[in-house]
């Protein structure tokens, strides 16, 4: 009930219409939604990052798919374009790779 008491509040600032209201309802969880799936990018990237920097291959190898996985679902739902996912698995790939060449 909170959340249409802040809707209330905004409406003093926009238009009187249902419609406006329901649009500020419909971009307050969208913002939601996307803040969550760019954060969980974000905290998969730096783990994956972190694993990459402490020089453990095994870890990163083992991480690797879990965060494609999250890039694609990313780049699928809009969070980032195709061509950044492309590029954040291509250098991921190209570090976990480099780790691994020593050890062979």
């Amino acid at each position: 009930m909170c959340r249409l008491c802040d809707i209330l509040k905004i409406r003093t600032k926009m238009a009187n219409h249902f419609s406006a209201l329901k649009r500020v309802r419909q971009d307050a969880k969208r913002t939601e939604r996307n803040r969550t799936g760019k954060s969980r990018l974000r905290h998969q990237i730096r783990a994956m990052r972190r694993l990459l920097t402490s020089k453990d291959a095994p870890g990163a190898q083992a991480l690797l798919p879990k965060t494609f996985s999250v890039i694609d679902r990313s780049a699928q739902l809009g969070l980032i374009k195709k061509n950044t996912a492309a590029r954040y698995k291509s250098r991921l790939h190209v570090r976990v790779k480099a780790l691994q060449q020593p050890a062979a």
